[in-house]
């Protein structure tokens, strides 16, 4: 798979910034992840952890699909991977493969950039189950920023665990 990944700009307004912020993280996993196996893909950082980069691709297909198609679109979509509503049950690698994957969160991001880019402004606002409160496109966006940020982190050091890659 080809990754371009290309930085945010410094000026532009506001939804453009939020828009380009979140294509630069979830790029930034999909580089992570770049030219490695199945086999690497599922290798786990130390124990008791079970968290590896096939989980995290799993983990945020899960979330994209979560705040995008059923939070903000309001779609009656189950989960990808849990009928009971747990998210942890992603990070299981060994219900699908690398290319199982990178499909369904590609997937899923290209429903979100839909939804986002249906959406009036950022102030659209829908109603969140999990917190018990309405929230606005704004904050799913910033939400979703942070939330590939921080698994972008983990990321980086299981790459460097597979194969010594840093700096990506």
């Amino acid at each position: 798979m080809a990754v371009e990944r290309i930085g945010p700009p410094s000026i532009a307004d506001e939804r453009e910034m939020l828009r380009a912020f979140l294509d630069y993280h979830r790029a930034t996993l999909a580089l992570k992840c770049d030219g490695l196996s199945d086999e690497q893909l599922r290798r786990r950082s130390m124990p008791p952890s079970t968290l590896t980069l096939l989980g995290l691709v799993r983990h945020m297909a899960e979330v994209e699909r979560t705040w995008f198609r059923r939070v903000i679109a309001q779609e009656d979509v189950p989960l990808l991977w849990s009928e009971e509503g747990d998210y942890q049950a992603a990070y299981d690698p060994d219900g699908s493969t690398g290319e199982e994957a990178f499909a369904a969160w590609q997937t899923e991001v290209e429903h979100s950039r839909r939804i986002e880019r249906a959406a009036e402004s950022l102030d659209v606002t829908a109603y969140q189950p999990r917190w018990d409160e309405e929230v606005s496109l704004r904050l799913v966006m910033l939400h979703m920023i942070h939330e590939y940020a921080r698994h972008n982190g983990h990321a980086d050091f299981l790459r460097e665990g597979v194969d010594g890659t840093v700096g990506v």
